[in-house]
């Protein structure tokens, strides 16, 4: 680890102040390119007037929402409406500080680091609710308790398909996790683990299918109806700090981080590389996901947690502590993973179609499947 100060608390302070720095640039960035990416999903051109190929349109935006005046209801609770935005922004900082992008390019390397960025990510929480609550309006308290609702329900299946990486691993360090999948990544032994990471991450993130908390159909936008300019963008520039965030870590755990698939040894420009794509693919895979699946009702997407990722998420603590107490083979992982993972896929996909709903052609009622 190379050190930017003598100092300890210097070479930190220093190290915040370059992620302080870097995130609002990577925010712009990733608004660009998610516009591009639907627009080109939607057979559309997205941004293009805004300086070269729309580039611009980001720095435009901020520009817009940083002068925009700053409206609060009369009858709001100031400070809980005040306080919300930092309850939901700070933990995504203090979360970045555990999250290795190299060997030696990170803040702080804990020994338990993937506890803590489980446990300071789920304090954004409570900023929804404080948000809903705080404004006095009736549509953002009902954004704010399916927020709060959501985002408390879906933690419990992303926080045991973590645990049972660590159970393999036999660590919280996500430094040690990366440097045990040198030879083979997670994701072989865990693919059960990883889907319900993928989907709970998705919610966690609340885009589509579960954007129903801040869905402008749904609840007029959500607990952050009543914000306005620079705090509304706080709001924004949250969601993708945790998106590249969520995006990360599971890298970290699954992909193999920047070792696999080549060594530990590899060089600093080849682990940023691997780290940039791995995390890239995720960030894409999310984009994608926006214009690809419907949106779930709250009562399909609450069944789809309780029902089936936290029973299968259970499963997996399971399988893994059966494979290690008895020292089965690490094969048997793949296999009874695997298994599990169609399991839960088929009782998706037979779930889905059984609660067909009806609609209307040419004077036919037909029925077709939902999510849920």
């Amino acid at each position: 680890m190379f050190l930017l100060a003598d100092n300890v608390w210097l070479d930190a302070f220093l190290r915040m102040a370059i992620v302080a720095v870097l995130v609002p640039v990577g925010v712009i960035l990733l608004t660009w390119v998610e516009r591009k990416v639907i627009g080109r999903l939607q057979q559309r051109l997205g941004p293009m007037h805004v300086g070269p190929y729309g580039l611009l349109q980001g720095l435009a935006d901020t520009i817009k929402l940083m002068t925009k005046e700053d409206v609060r209801p009369d009858s709001a609770d100031r400070p809980t409406f005040e306080l919300a935005v930092f309850v939901i922004v700070v933990p995504v900082f203090m979360a970045a500080v555990a999250i290795p992008f190299t060997s030696d390019i990170f803040v702080r390397n804990m020994a338990l680091g993937l506890f803590y960025f489980l446990a300071v990510s789920s304090l954004g929480i409570v900023g929804f609710v404080m948000a809903g609550w705080g404004s006095d309006n009736k549509y953002a308290l009902l954004g704010g308790v399916r927020a709060g609702a959501q985002l408390i329900s879906y933690e419990i299946p992303l926080i045991l398909s973590a645990v049972a990486v660590a159970m393999l691993g036999q660590s919280l360090s996500l430094y040690t996790l990366v440097e045990l999948q040198d030879n083979t990544p997670f994701i072989a032994y865990q693919p059960l683990a990883f889907v319900i990471f993928v989907i709970a991450g998705l919610a966690e993130l609340y885009r589509q299918p579960f954007d129903i908390p801040v869905a402008e159909s749904e609840v007029v936008g959500g607990p952050t109806v009543e914000y306005s300019g620079i705090r509304w963008s706080m709001f924004q520039m949250a969601e993708f700090v945790s998106l590249v965030l969520i995006s990360a870590l599971a890298s970290l755990i699954f992909l193999g981080g920047w070792i696999w698939p080549f060594s530990a040894d590899n060089a600093t420009w080849l682990q940023i590389a691997l780290m940039a794509t791995k995390t890239s693919a995720f960030i894409l895979f999310f984009m994608w996901m926006r214009v690809t699946v419907p949106r779930l009702r709250i009562d399909q997407l609450m069944a789809l947690c309780w029902q089936i990722l936290l029973p299968f998420a259970f499963l997996q603590i399971i399988i893994n502590g059966l494979v290690l107490v008895y020292d089965w083979p690490t094969w048997t992982l793949t296999i009874l993973s695997g298994a599990a993972t169609i399991a839960m896929g088929t009782l998706i996909y037979y779930v889905s179609r059984r609660s067909g709903v009806l609609y209307q052609t040419s004077g036919a009622a037909q029925r077709v499947g939902s999510v849920l």
